[in-house]
């Protein structure tokens, strides 16, 4: 296993670090990774992790629903339900802060919410780091996929989004330094990552599905993330939940925690779980995963 470490924290620029939770790959490798926490401004991250060149093979499974939209076990179906639900709630979102414009989806997949929004009239252009997904995005919808920001040049976006997106990026502050450059003056992003403050991760611990490593490199709080993006003059403006990722969150961990429960059972448990994570959350907004709608300072 190849891997590289960090040695100083994104944030803060500390370089002491605290044994946070080891956690275990469920989707390819079966492999531990440890995830770590700065002493000083609490970030987390998985450290050691994968490098961007060797990160590939984590994510070369049918199992990784994202990228491979494939709809073989009960655990894709809903995945795929919950996300046809999810992407006209993203779309209503954004048009509370605009109605039309362009559009950059960062971590398009295989393309789905850039043609809702395509179809709704928005100008739209995605970025897709994986050959399979951005083919299949390209072959599908028509839609302008990049495999880089870096080949996106004379643009600018009214809006940019990231949906559980800001988490797999390796080199966090280039990648964010260049959003801000992409973004219009009077633009918003919208940013989606897991909150391992939720009650469903602190029940689940070790085997909740949010923490996805190695693919999830960053692990995220509303404090850091709030910490994380005033470095790059950005201010959180808003926070919304996002309800139904306990759901799927919990179904998952609860097979990664209990293998050989019935599926039955999984699902009741993980809704009954979900259902209660959600009504603890409203106490203090800590939902499973949340969007933090962004503009600059």
């Amino acid at each position: 296993m190849n891997l590289e470490t960090i040695s100083t924290c994104p944030i803060c620029s500390s370089t002491f670090f605290n044994t946070f939770i080891t956690a275990k790959d469920y989707t390819t490798s079966d492999e531990l990774f440890e995830i770590v926490q700065c002493n000083q401004c609490k970030f987390t991250l998985t450290n050691p992790r994968p490098s961007q060149n060797g990160i590939g093979k984590y994510y070369q499974s049918e199992n990784y629903i994202s990228h491979s939209g494939a709809d073989k076990t009960l655990f894709d179906k809903i995945y795929l339900l919950a996300r046809r639900v999810t992407l006209k709630q993203k779309l209503t979102l954004i048009s509370h802060y605009k109605s039309k414009g362009e559009l950059l989806d960062v971590g398009c997949g295989t393309g789905e919410f850039l043609n809702l929004c395509k179809q709704s009239g928005w100008g739209t252009t995605g970025i897709e780091p994986s050959d399979t997904a951005r083919k299949k995005a390209s072959r599908n919808h028509e839609i302008l996929i990049y495999q880089k920001q870096d080949h996106i040049t004379n643009q600018q976006f009214d809006i940019i989004t990231l949906w559980h997106v800001l988490e797999h990026i390796h080199d966090l502050e280039n990648e964010l330094r260049k959003l801000t450059f992409l973004l219009k003056k009077d633009g918003t992003i919208f940013i989606a990552v897991p909150n391992y403050n939720s009650p469903d991760a602190k029940r689940y611990k070790e085997y909740w599905a949010g923490y996805d490593v190695p693919r999830h490199l960053w692990h995220f709080s509303k404090d850091t993330i709030t910490s994380l993006l005033q470095k790059f003059e950005l201010r959180i403006i808003e926070i919304q939940p996002m309800k139904l990722d306990a759901y799927y969150v919990s179904l998952l961990s609860e097979q990664y925690k209990n293998p050989k429960q019935s599926k039955i059972i999984n699902a009741l448990k993980a809704i009954w779980i979900g259902l209660s994570s959600n009504l603890a959350a409203k106490k203090n907004n800590n939902y499973s995963s949340m969007i933090y709608i962004v503009k600059r300072k």
